[in-house]
């Protein structure tokens, strides 16, 4: 077995601490990654919690990874010791059912293997996670980080890039639409890169005044508050699609009303509660209401290659992982531009 250090919860009350465990040794197909850096996702923070269901304990967080390859096994052929090296937020799937064999594990029918707890079937234990010091994955769930990348920023792209990137591609948005990005978080800002990247329109919507300026910045051609009630009535009838983002309580109809005929509103966000939508706000205008998870194991190599040709990553700050507690405090304040990424290095100071 390969030595482990990493941070885990042993209880949904406890806080993140030092935590040491061991990885499987590689099968022909593994490869095993020095983690150099690891995002912060706000599921992490739901799951420490056990917010979203049982969480199994100890849980180590973390799926959005990056790394330097340290070794491969027999049978692998896509990476060589030395390269960098990124995971998602899964790390295995049955690879037999149709959306697997579709190149959409995400979708599989038999369950895709999480990054971290969920059932491993090569231990039977759960799934650990990329706050930690090394993870061992199948080549086939394993990523190529473009040259080029800033690594540390790199990092979100495999859960916040992801999630934005396939709703976006999968409805087609490009040059001559407009489209609406609900949100300016950690989801939100990445949405708007990759809109604008893609030759869309952006129209930023987001609550905060104070994040106008930023929301420019980051590639919106169009900032509005939708607190005001004026800004939100200029923009109906307008946008052929809209990204929400938002994982609060929020009116999904004020925003379905802003779409054109046969436009598209897609949920990427996870409100805690069942949101009412009026079947008048879809009949009206023939408008559809959608979500989406994250993309296959090929779209996401496809989304580093996109950002890297477009010079995309994560606005992020650097924490020690020492700080994750205090990071999770500011998540859930929403005090953070606009992704907590972890040094790994600080791992064992």
């Amino acid at each position: 077995m390969i030595k482990s250090i990493g941070y885990a919860a042993t209880s949904s009350t406890a806080p993140l601490a030092p935590f040491s465990f061991e990885r499987r040794e590689l099968t022909a197909a593994d490869v095993q990654i020095e983690i150099l850096y690891c995002g912060v996702c706000h599921s992490d923070l739901h799951q420490v919690r056990s917010e979203w269901g049982a969480t199994p304990y100890p849980c180590v967080p973390g799926h959005e990874i990056v790394g330097r390859v340290v070794k491969v096994g027999s049978a692998v052929s896509k990476f060589k010791v030395g390269d960098m090296a990124a995971v998602g937020c899964m790390v295995d799937s049955c690879r037999q059912c149709s959306p697997c064999k579709e190149g959409e594990e995400q979708f599989c029918e038999k369950g895709m293997t999480w990054t971290y707890c969920s059932p491993d079937k090569h231990t039977g234990a759960f799934t650990l996670g990329g706050y930690s010091s090394t993870i061992v994955v199948d080549e086939a769930f394993t990523l190529k980080v473009p040259a080029g990348l800033d690594l540390a920023a790199a990092a979100p792209l495999l859960c916040a890039g992801i999630t934005t990137y396939s709703p976006l591609k999968h409805w087609k948005v490009g040059p001559g639409q407009r489209v609406g990005v609900v949100g300016l978080g950690g989801l939100g800002h990445m949405a708007v890169k990759i809109a604008r990247a893609m030759g869309a329109h952006v129209v930023l919507f987001t609550t905060s005044e104070s994040k106008r300026e930023d929301g420019l910045r980051l590639g919106a051609h169009e900032v509005v508050v939708s607190k005001n009630k004026d800004e939100m009535k200029a923009q109906r009838n307008s946008l052929n699609f809209i990204l929400d983002t938002v994982s609060a309580a929020h009116d999904l109809n004020a925003y379905l009303s802003l779409l054109k005929l046969d436009g598209t509103m897609t949920l990427v966000g996870l409100p805690p509660q069942p949101a009412p939508v009026s079947a008048f706000q879809l009949t009206a205008k023939r408008r559809q209401l959608a979500g989406s998870s994250i993309g296959g194991i090929a779209e996401t190599q496809e989304m580093l290659d996109f950002c890297a040709k477009h010079g995309i990553v994560s606005d992020i700050e650097l924490i020690p992982m020492q700080q994750i507690n205090e990071a999770y405090e500011r998540l859930v304040k929403g005090d953070v531009k606009y992704r907590f990424v972890i040094d790994m290095a600080t791992l064992s100071a």
